[in-house]
């Protein structure tokens, strides 16, 4: 739940930042006059004036990109601790596709579990595939240190 929450809080921080630039440009771009002085208010600055437009798309390519950002970092966070997993391992072999695959393997350093990622997506996306890891070699360990003592 904390994983999903945190994720959550990484969109929303994202479209505040994204929302927040695109009001500054709305704010500091100067006003065009209207079409006909003293008659009606000035156009809309949006796909009548093109340097806004190139702007305003510039702001959501931004906001893409920052989209982007947000998910590739969450896909490689710990799904218990939300710590970034580390100590990338190749798996597998280009060469003996049918056999093992290649894909790659990341851990959390504190042991919560492993993270596999498919290189080869030959039947469409595969989804990453979590695999939690018990306490029990925490607890070996502790097992080990109180019998030392």
């Amino acid at each position: 739940m904390r994983y999903w929450l945190y994720f959550a809080a990484k969109l929303v921080a994202g479209a505040g930042a994204v929302l927040a630039l695109q009001t500054a440009l709305v704010a500091l771009y100067p006003t065009p006059p209207p079409l006909l002085p003293g008659f009606g208010p000035p156009p809309p600055l949006f796909l009548h004036d093109l340097l806004f437009t190139f702007l305003t798309m510039g702001v959501w390519l931004v906001g893409a990109g920052l989209l982007f950002a947000i998910i590739w970092d969450q896909r490689r966070r710990c799904r218990t601790c939300l710590r970034c997993l580390i100590m990338p391992i190749n798996r597998g072999s280009w060469g003996h596709v049918v056999v093992g695959r290649p894909r790659t393997e990341w851990i959390c350093p504190y042991g919560h579990g492993t993270l596999s990622i498919e290189a080869l997506q030959i039947t469409g996306h595969q989804a990453d595939d979590w695999q939690p890891h018990d306490d029990n070699i925490w607890k070996e360990l502790e097992s080990y240190q109180r019998t030392r003592e």
